[in-house]
């Protein structure tokens, strides 16, 4: 089979393709053959060595992201082969997924609906599970609150509004102009434009906030949430220091380090069933070119996510 690996770090010219023995499933394994990888803008991070390193030094295979369709797993009542699915294998340990061929827990993976596509249930993975113990789990948001999801474009940002929609809030999100017609699409009920309006002065009383940009905006949120309100962050979860801040200030700071779940996959799942959940793919690229793929991750400002197809 055919891997993507890197045996340096730096730019996205030290992705390669080569050759590997396939992985062998262990009991309460599957062995996946891929047909989509969700990409996500961490392994960009951990390819240029910008992010602590999850896996150790290079060579390392990066991704999590997966949609395919099982070939083996006798020993796992929970798939046959030829059952489609998807997932997010072993976050945060390596699951290797830039890969034509996966071995990953069955735990970790649910059916792929038919009303998805491979490339459409790559791309939900990281980006579902991350807004949803966001918003459901950690934030606990219900019929009418005021739910504030800054960069409402981005992977996460364009999933948590619909699902903060599909639990009954009234849905607030920052975004660029160029993006207000995409996140009304998504089911925004106000779109704050960044770069025109400081969201500190456009909005109160927000119930919880779900940050995925970081930098100042954890800290300037604190002057939109209500009494009590709650911020939960995907990016500054470590921040010590802020997060006293949000205690010392009455509020609640949570911070998201996103877990494989397949209670809150087949939560996502059924939340497409009912036409309340879709992802947006910017662009596919074949697996051959996914360097060009990582170009783009290193550009940021995406709207949705990016796929390879292999």
């Amino acid at each position: 089979m055919r891997v993507i690996t890197q045996h340096a770090l730096g730019g996205p010219e030290v992705l390669t393709i080569v050759d590997a023995p396939e992985p062998q499933p262990l009991p309460t394994e599957v062995l996946v053959r891929v047909k989509a990888i969700g990409l996500n803008p961490l392994e960009a991070l951990l390819r240029s060595g910008e992010f602590p390193p999850l896996m150790g030094r290079p060579p390392f295979v990066l991704g999590w992201d997966i949609s395919g369709v099982v070939e083996e797993g006798s020993l796992t009542y929970r798939f046959r082969p030829g059952d489609e699915v998807f997932g997010m294998p072993l976050f945060p340990r390596a699951a290797s997924a830039y890969a034509e061929v996966v071995s990953a827990p069955a735990l970790h993976l649910v059916r792929k609906p038919a009303s998805l596509s491979h490339v459409e249930a790559a791309a939900l993975p990281v980006v579902g599970l991350t807004a949803w113990q966001g918003l459901v789990d950690l934030g606990g948001v219900s019929e009418g609150d005021r739910v504030l999801v800054h960069g409402g474009g981005g992977g996460v940002g364009h999933v948590a509004i619909q699902i903060a929609k599909a639990l009954g809030a009234h849905v607030i999100t920052t975004a660029s102009g160029s993006k207000r017609k995409l996140v009304e699409g998504f089911g925004a009920d106000e779109v704050i434009d960044y770069t025109a309006v400081d969201y500190t002065e456009a909005v109160r009383d927000i119930d919880v906030v779900l940050d995925t940009i970081g930098g100042d905006t954890v800290e300037r949120s604190l002057e939109v949430l209500r009494p009590g309100g709650h911020l939960v962050t995907a990016v500054a979860e470590g921040d010590s220091e802020i997060a006293a801040k949000y205690e010392a200030a009455g509020m609640r700071f949570s911070g998201i380090a996103v877990d494989p779940d397949p209670v809150a996959l087949r939560g996502l799942v059924e939340l497409v069933e009912q036409g309340r959940l879709r992802v947006h793919v910017q662009e596919t690229f074949p697996f051959e070119r996914v360097a060009d793929a990582h170009r783009l991750l290193d550009g940021g400002h995406l709207q949705g996510k990016l796929v390879l197809t292999v």
